[in-house]
């Protein structure tokens, strides 16, 4: 055809080439090196923001996209995009030592965890309250353990990290799971700041002592019917004509792990939902075996403590999601929940069965156990004082009044420990370095460097903070919705001693989950199609992408 129009009708057909796409754009617009440099940097950002793997800019698919948006532009190499990556990681861990250096006090959290490349690695995550009452957390470090984790070498990993970050002496606490080493890593003898448990982690153990083995035949016998609708598809298309027929919503069943909190609870909560659902499936023989009927299909005693035990577990669940939320304060919590899951949920009713009132009681003893609820250190653990520390919860009505009274004795001491001077101090010497014109705060300052705080007397700062503390316990609390930063940003001038502490204490985390969720991003980060990165990409590629 081609030929024939050539031939017989050389008109129709022009010589000329096809346009070029750039002869389209507005203005005949060219990839320039201003244009050029954008586009690299946008691909560093997607990059860093998508957690993508840095190879993407060698695949073929990406280059010919890139090549159709902007035909003049020249993909960099792969170490070119490198370099940029390690280039905004410097710039960006030099700001963040720059904000660390404004804190009076900082938290950890810290977390092990090994990628789908069995590599195991380390992450460490900083908190802390800045000058506008807003809690600032950053991701400090994901590193490489290639050691055995015993506390002696988690301890010192740790140590390295809080030196690398220039914070060594300003951390306060630091929050873990449960496990052994990192305890033993936490403790005075190896680290110079108070070791607090991950709540979430200290109640789910307390939950999995609940359950006793009779409850355990139950979470197994519905973990194998849950296993065996994900691993067949034919009964996974029966559920959802079942669903529709029965008119109950589409929802895919949940498995239970050991590792993910509150799973129990979802997994009961999905099959309670789906019961008649599930038995239609199994009842039908063009879909299930009689024999694996017989094998799924659970007894009408376990659907009965399914139904039972829920409500108790729907709690405890909530408490794991108050307690889980990042930028907010959440340890001050830790002991107001507490007592009122031993005096209240845990209690036995009336209506409980046996085997939920003996889950109950499990629960509630172990809790008791593991949170020193009747240990004398009660009232120097960080979370009891973050809880006097809230306003909402500052007069303790959980506790009894000797342990009260003794409470408030360690909150005066606290008190009386804050120095004021040293503290303006400090100030004044940060306002110096900006500043060289400001010759009398310089003096002011050199005099209490020279003669110390404590000029005046001792007995008049002590009076001081007695009077503080004093006014801020006779104070009406306010309602549980009223936000205690939001409180203390209010009243920190009438408060100066009491404000310094809650800065310190409020930014405690109540949970490790600030370091668990890295674990989401680093799955993306970490596996087999990205085997080519090294650890020290791995870290910059997770500290880029949760320090936006």
């Amino acid at each position: 055809m081609m030929y024939h129009i050539k031939a017989k009708h050389p008109g129709v057909m022009s010589d000329s080439s096809q346009p070029k796409i750039t002869s389209l754009l507005p203005g005949g617009r060219r990839c320039d090196a201003r244009r050029s440099e954008a586009i690299t940097q946008l691909v560093s950002t997607m990059i860093e923001t998508d957690m993508r793997p840095i190879s993407v800019v060698e695949g073929e698919g990406f280059k010919q996209l890139i090549q159709y948006l902007e035909p003049e532009y020249v993909m960099p190499s792969r170490a070119t995009i490198i370099k940029r990556i390690v280039k905004r990681f410097e710039e960006k861990k030099d700001a963040l030592k720059v904000k660390l250096a404004r804190a009076d006090k900082l938290a950890l959290t810290t977390d092990c965890w090994t990628a789908l490349t069995n590599e195991s690695y380390m992450t460490t995550t900083c908190h802390f309250i800045d000058a506008d009452w807003e809690i600032q957390s950053s991701v400090l470090l994901t590193q490489s353990i290639s050691v055995r984790h015993t506390s002696d070498n988690l301890a010192e990993k740790l140590t390295s990290t809080v030196e690398t970050w220039g914070i060594s002496g300003r951390v306060l606490a630091c929050v873990h799971d449960n496990a052994k080493n990192i305890v033993g890593a936490n403790s005075p003898t190896r680290l110079p700041w108070d070791s607090v448990p991950c709540y979430a982690h200290t109640l789910q153990l307390a939950i999995n002592d609940g359950f006793n083995v009779y409850v355990c035949r139950v979470i197994v016998a519905a973990g194998r019917l849950v296993k065996h609708f994900s691993h067949s598809h034919p009964a996974t298309v029966a559920l959802k004509a079942k669903q529709a027929i029965m008119q109950l919503p589409q929802h895919r069943l949940i498995q239970s792990t050991k590792t993910r909190w509150n799973s129990v609870c979802d997994m009961f909560d999905r099959l309670v939902e789906q019961r008649w659902a599930l038995s239609a499936v199994l009842s039908d023989r063009n879909v299930t075996k009689l024999q694996d009927a017989r094998t799924l299909e659970l007894q009408d005693d376990y659907w009965q403590i399914m139904t039972e035990i829920l409500p108790v577990l729907a709690t405890l669940k909530c408490v794991t999601t108050v307690m889980s939320l990042e930028n907010d304060v959440s340890i001050s919590n830790t002991y107001p929940i507490t007592f009122s899951l031993l005096e209240k949920h845990l209690l036995r009713a009336e209506d409980d069965s046996r085997r939920v009132t003996e889950f109950k009681a499990k629960v509630r003893e172990s809790l008791r156990k593991r949170m020193q609820v009747d240990t004398e250190n009660l009232m120097s653990l960080p979370p009891l004082i973050a809880s006097m520390l809230d306003p909402r919860h500052k007069h303790l009505r959980c506790l009894p009044p000797v342990k009260r009274e003794r409470a408030n004795t360690h909150l005066l001491a606290l008190a009386r420990s804050v120095d004021l001077a040293s503290i303006s101090l400090e100030t004044s010497a940060a306002s110096a370095s900006t500043s060289e014109t400001e010759q009398p705060a310089a003096a002011s300052s050199a005099m209490l460097l020279l003669l110390g705080g404590d000029y005046h007397g001792q007995t008049h700062e002590e009076g001081e903070a007695d009077s503080e503390v004093g006014r801020y316990l006779r104070e009406v609390s306010p309602s549980l919705e009223n936000h205690p930063l939001h409180w203390w940003k209010a009243n920190e001038e009438r408060f100066p001693r009491l404000a310094i502490l809650s800065k310190r204490y409020l930014a405690i985390p109540g949970t490790s989950v600030p370091s668990e969720r890295v674990f989401s991003a680093a799955g993306l980060t970490v596996n087999r199609l990205r085997s080519r990165l090294t650890p020290d990409h791995v870290n910059m590629l997770i500290f880029l992408n949760k320090n936006r």
